[in-house]
């Protein structure tokens, strides 16, 4: 069963997240569940960017209250430039493996 995270109102908290691809490449995505989600792009179901770019590890990830605030920190995120994101990503303190 998944472990779903709750906010301090008892709903699930949501993440913005951002894949290192086989081909170097990035995706954003957001999600209430990190690790359903992970298990969607690794079995080409997640998405369909991730269909083609081999998803390999979570190299950053946010966490918000609200599925509002994680989409808009998404967007803010899509739009930056791939060295904007690496600099992102340099300060995030860890990396998740995948599973």
């Amino acid at each position: 069963m998944p472990i779903i995270t709750l906010n301090m109102y008892n709903w699930p908290m949501w993440f913005v997240y951002i894949l290192l691809c086989s081909d170097g490449s990035f995706y954003t995505g957001s999600t209430n569940d990190v690790e359903k989600r992970l298990e969607a792009h690794l079995a080409g179901k997640g998405a369909k960017y991730t269909k083609s770019h081999k998803p390999e590890r979570i190299i950053y990830q946010e966490s918000f209250q609200t599925k509002s605030e994680a989409l808009k920190r998404e967007i803010e995120i899509k739009k930056l430039t791939k060295i904007d994101k690496l600099k992102l990503v340099k300060n995030w303190p860890e990396e998740i493996p995948m599973s």
